[in-house]
């Protein structure tokens, strides 16, 4: 058994180039909503779920983009009842958000 069930990652990372990125998409709120959500629901710690924050995951067409390992699911999420519903479907039950799924032809 892994140390964590699931993991999910944030891409976080802002361009300063002028390409699209996830952080021109306010993801680091989506980030911190995860992380509030997972917490009041007691499933963050050792053998549950970790929240993290990842740098440029090259997705960024798609942005904002999470990934929850280790099922390598694709998220794009748009608001805070996007991401509750992924705490409460996937990272709680192991249930895929169809809908919030991000396509596999959706790079950078």
């Amino acid at each position: 058994m892994s140390y964590y069930q699931r993991h999910i990652f944030f891409c976080l990372n802002q361009r300063i180039n002028g390409e699209a990125s996830c952080g021109d998409h306010d993801a680091k709120a989506g980030f911190d909503h995860c992380k509030q959500r997972v917490a009041e629901a007691g499933l963050n710690g050792k053998g549950q779920v970790r929240v993290n924050k990842a740098g440029c995951l090259d997705r960024c067409a798609g942005g904002p983009v999470a990934v929850v390992y280790p099922e390598g699911v694709w998220y794009t999420f748009v608001d805070k009842s996007d991401i509750d519903e992924i705490v409460d479907r996937h990272l709680a039950k192991g249930e895929i958000v169809e809908r919030l799924v991000l396509p596999d032809d959706v790079g950078r």
